[in-house]
């Protein structure tokens, strides 16, 4: 063999060499990029359901005039503004954290209302900076009385997303254009049961409606079925109950639901429990509940008092 075709040999050999070695490298990088983008998203999605859990907390919490747990998902120094239009010129307000707690703690004589968002737009730094953009409407006891844009900042303390500030932007609905929706009614009716404030149920039912709990004794009048609601909640101090579902039939409307909460309290067996049932209602011509009759399994209910949801 002469020298000419060894060279050849040769360099045709590490060529070869050369580019086996490139394809393992980009490809090794292409794995790692692709592992790192997976990280990254599935990191994200986890703190974007985070995040939006937090926030509905905190839109119940309003709703709710719940000041100790705004204050517990917020930061201290946090900031809240908002613009509206008035007589033709933008008009704003701004507040710390404080401010806006102790107003809600000064209402004279409460209500409820329901915040619910449309949409999430969530954008996450390094995961621990968010901003999110979020449009809701306000509603009072099914009522929608205005849109609004919410722009809000999240941040993350220790471990837990926290709000640092909000700033929102509302449009009241005129008067003659508000509209009873049953639906609006009914998410809110979920809410208030998960507020420790068991007046706020009976707000939802007219002066002399009822609440019959399976075939007890029906509670009339809105002391009665105050007492009622204060004795869910007693028993229940973390409760949630969410609606699964809404079906009208003739002038008789269900109201299916599910409850969570935990028997936390003195003499309590701290268990845990999960449950799900419905209210048939008969609504009057004010749209408040004229009288309601609920249904849950009781006997499995109270298999959960005893063992918890996991056996």
């Amino acid at each position: 063999m002469n020298n000419i075709t060894r060279n050849q040999i040769l360099l045709s050999f590490f060529v070869s060499l050369l580019m086996v070695s490139c394809q393992y490298k980009q490809s090794t990088e292409e794995r790692s990029e692709n592992t790192t983008s997976d990280q990254i998203e599935s990191t994200s999605s986890k703190s974007e359901k985070e995040i939006k859990a937090i926030l509905e907390r905190i839109l119940a919490a309003v709703g709710n005039r719940d000041a100790q747990e705004l204050d517990d998902l917020s930061f201290d120094q946090a900031n809240i503004a908002y613009t509206y239009p008035k007589d033709g010129q933008w008009q704003h307000k701004e507040m710390t954290i404080d401010s806006y707690l102790q107003t809600i703690r000064d209402m004279k004589d409460p209500k409820p209302i329901l915040e619910s968002a449309n949409s999430y737009k969530i954008n996450i730094t390094e995961d621990r900076l968010a901003s999110i953009i979020m449009p809701t409407v306000i509603s009072k006891f099914g009522v929608a009385s205005s849109n609004e844009v919410n722009h809000a900042i999240m941040m993350k303390d220790s471990d837990q997303w926290k709000l640092l500030s909000i700033s929102w932007t509302a449009h009241r609905i005129p008067e003659e254009e508000r509209e009873f929706d049953l639906n609006l009614y009914a998410h809110n009716y979920a809410q208030v049961w998960g507020s420790n404030r068991p007046e706020f149920v009976a707000m939802f039912y007219a002066e002399d409606g009822s609440l019959q709990v399976n075939d007890g004794e029906p509670a009339v009048g809105r002391n009665a079925i105050t007492n009622v609601a204060k004795g869910f909640m007693d028993a229940f101090p973390d409760m949630i109950v969410s609606m699964d579902s809404l079906i009208t039939k003739s002038d008789k409307k269900r109201f299916y639901w599910t409850l969570t909460g935990t028997n936390d309290v003195p003499n309590g067996t701290g268990k845990k429990v999960k449950i799900s049932g419905f209210e048939e209602w008969i609504l009057n011509d004010d749209g408040l509940i004229q009288e309601s009759k609920g249904h849950f399994d009781e006997k499995e209910y109270k298999r959960q008092l005893e063992f918890g949801t996991d056996k």
